[in-house]
């Protein structure tokens, strides 16, 4: 046949399939599998989120097109949401709601970068990221996030990196796949950084929701009356609504960059999915307390998972948050997809090597939130059956 483009045929397929393919190889000896994996909440989403979901999903008018940028009454919404948040007085014309929030980001790269452009990403990186750019010919240039800074990036380091080909600088946090909270500070830092250089900061804020309880305020750059001028910020209804099969996320920007982040929405999917639309406009006045009681429950479980990688003799937690455990293996010079694949063949344990990312060999990426309290020990019990 002929061939495909050259750039998509160099752009790395996604290890979750391998994964799981090496988990239907498991015989079931130890208990069931435990999808460690693919980050997805373990729990269904609310009550009264299933009703309206169901209702939207029988309206007619749900089965049309909607507007590019999402619906008017879910764009107001989250923009009050934003401002609960952070405190600032963002408004709906600065946000925009898209199919999931990879798509926020294939959207905001398509606006910001083009081939042979550079864009900062930090390391170990989320996979679809690099990905994206890789497709679009853009240079996914590394950002070191170090073990001993816990993974946290270097402003300073990001300054040498950049030069006239650097288009933005992506930052994630809480991170995936280390877990890694960025300090309010640190992100202002990158901020003023951008703003020096000309460039663009993209945050991406997936796990906001999953911050430590009494950390309500990740920074301070939406505590403002108007974007602004150089941040686009990207958010996940999936995570926090529990509703990832719905593909609904966000995107805010400065309302003079929406007219182009349309023409790329309206070309991948023209609208985010409506019924979806439709129950988180009443979701994001309506759950806050469920909202509050998930992240409660989600820190109870990052304790957890503390707790029992402290008994785990030669297992190294090296950071943890939101929904991840960045670990390292006691398994020597071992490589990290060697023994992802015994985890997952040998013992039911899926969980996704540190070089998926672009980290070491040394470290596991172990999505904890995807399993209950039960799942944990089930975890802790085969990790220790696996130790040498």
């Amino acid at each position: 046949m002929p061939s495909p483009n050259p750039l998509l045929l160099d752009t790395g397929s996604p290890p979750i399939p391998e994964i799981q393919r090496w988990g239907s190889l498991y015989n079931g000896g130890g208990g069931p599998l435990l999808n460690m994996c693919q980050a997805v909440p373990s729990y269904p989403p609310a009550p009264g989120m299933l009703e309206r979901l169901a209702i939207a999903a029988g309206d007619p008018a749900t089965a049309s097109y909607g507007p590019i940028m999402g619906n008017a009454t879910l764009r107001q919404a989250y923009a009050g949401d934003l401002n609960r948040a952070y405190g600032g007085r963002i408004g709906a014309a600065e946000v925009a709601i898209t199919a999931g929030c990879n798509q926020a980001y294939f959207v905001a790269m398509m606006a910001l970068a083009g081939r042979g452009d550079a864009v900062l990403l930090p390391t170990p990186w989320y996979f679809n990221h690099r990905m994206v750019l890789d497709m679009l010919g853009v240079e996914p240039r590394p950002l070191p996030c170090r073990s001993g800074r816990g993974f946290v990036p270097d402003p300073e380091e990001a300054a040498a990196l950049i030069d006239e080909r650097v288009r933005a600088i992506v930052l994630v946090t809480p991170n995936n796949p280390t877990g890694a909270i960025y300090p309010p500070e640190v992100i202002a830092r990158f901020h003023d950084l951008c703003r020096e250089r000309g460039i663009w900061l993209v945050l991406d804020e997936t796990y906001r929701d999953f911050l430590p309880v009494g950390q309500d305020r990740p920074h301070g750059l939406l505590a403002v009356e108007e974007w602004p001028e150089n941040l686009l910020q990207l958010y996940s209804f999936s995570k926090s609504f529990a509703v990832p099969g719905h593909r609904l996320g966000a995107i805010g920007a400065p309302t003079a960059l929406m007219p182009e982040l349309g023409k790329v929405m309206d070309c991948v999917q023209i609208c985010a999915a409506r019924a979806g639309q439709a129950a988180l406009t009443w979701g994001l006045d309506a759950l806050d307390d469920w909202r509050a009681e998930k992240r409660a429950a989600t820190q109870e479980r990052i304790e957890t998972v503390r707790a029992a990688f402290d008994r785990l003799p030669g297992w190294d937690l090296e950071a943890l948050g939101a929904y991840f455990a960045y670990v390292r293996h006691p398994f020597g010079e071992t490589s990290a997809w060697r023994v992802a694949e015994e985890l997952a063949t040998k013992h039911g344990l899926m969980c996704l090597p540190g070089p998926a990312f672009a980290g070491e060999e040394a470290h596991l990426r172990i999505a904890f939130a995807n399993v209950d309290e039960a799942g944990i020990v089930a975890m802790e019990e085969r990790l220790r059956a696996a130790t040498p």
